[in-house]
């Protein structure tokens, strides 16, 4: 289990900056007090600690002007990369700076770590010459839009819910959205007062195609992050229902618990996998879906 928090005590401080010296000083033979500096006193810091509270992933904000964050000292430990806590960070930190009204971020890169900035929405504003200077950092900005609180590929969230709207009319009839993707979970919305029956609940039927259609969607993207092509189809699917939903309704659906081998795709043949997801009633899980999916490879 692995949650993000602020550090705090004596001893989460100490695991946060060993883990900024380890990754991003050590290396490079820089002296320890280097992982540190003079916003530290003002920034907001966060880090994702696992049940023994050891740091695997850490990052700091800070404000170069009202409107402007930066965020700096993102490090995530060798052996917890692939994880998704880098994701994790980087979604904690842009939300602290929308609370706090910047509107937009600026982050600084090396080559190595481009990519991944890029995947959750951040654009190059200045390209540096690696060529000749290899350590030298491109400059990525981010402008925070209600378009973009995705955190994870927002431009595949936005064609995705597009491709719902058009093809599946009924998913905008319920107002399903695309609330969160961050590579390893993928969160959906609907608007209760579109999906209510006489007992001033949600239909049965709604919950379950929510649930279902979050399911879809990590699957869908989960190809597109592999390469693999297909067309994602519900062979089976079973719910059970625990309580009523009467506030606005949210689903759930996670990388982990996707079971399945999508390899023959490459093959020309079609992958069933199976997948579960749970619907929520404010914080509270009140459904469970496990469904399974068929990809039809191309013909």
């Amino acid at each position: 289990m692995y949650q993000v928090i602020a550090p705090q005590t004596e001893q989460q401080w100490q695991t946060y900056y060993d883990l900024r010296y380890r990754v991003l000083r050590e290396p490079f033979q820089r002296p320890r007090g280097s992982e540190q500096d003079e916003y530290d006193q003002v920034g907001l810091h966060r880090m994702v600690v696992n049940d023994a509270g050891s740091a695997v992933a850490v990052g700091r904000l800070h404000f170069n002007s009202p409107d402007e964050g930066q965020i700096r000292f993102m490090a995530s430990a060798p052996e917890h990369r692939g994880e998704g806590h880098g994701v994790a960070i980087v979604y904690a930190l842009e939300q602290l700076a929308r609370k706090e009204g910047a509107s937009h971020i600026v982050i600084n890169s090396r080559d190595n770590t481009l990519g991944f900035y890029q995947k959750c929405g951040y654009e190059v504003v200045e390209e540096a010459d690696t060529v000749t200077h290899p350590s030298a950092e491109h400059q990525l900005r981010k402008t925070l839009t209600e378009y973009n609180r995705i955190i994870y590929r927002p431009t595949w969230c936005q064609e995705l819910q597009a491709t719902w709207h058009e093809e599946i009319p009924i998913s905008e009839t319920m107002g399903i959205r695309i609330t969160q993707y961050t590579g390893r979970s993928f969160e959906t919305c609907a608007q209760l007062s579109r999906n209510i029956n006489v007992h001033g609940t949600m239909f049965a039927g709604s919950i379950y195609s929510l649930a279902t259609l979050t399911c879809w969607g990590l699957l869908h993207l989960q190809l597109r992050e592999r390469e693999l092509p297909g067309a994602v189809v519900l062979a089976d699917g079973n719910i059970h229902y625990h309580k009523p939903i009467s506030r606005e309704p949210r689903a759930v659906a996670k990388v982990v618990d996707m079971n399945g081998d999508l390899s023959s795709l490459q093959n020309g043949q079609n992958a069933r996998v199976n997948l579960k997801s749970q619907v929520f009633d404010g914080d509270k899980p009140v459904a469970e879906f496990t469904g399974q999916f068929v990809v039809l490879a191309p013909k």
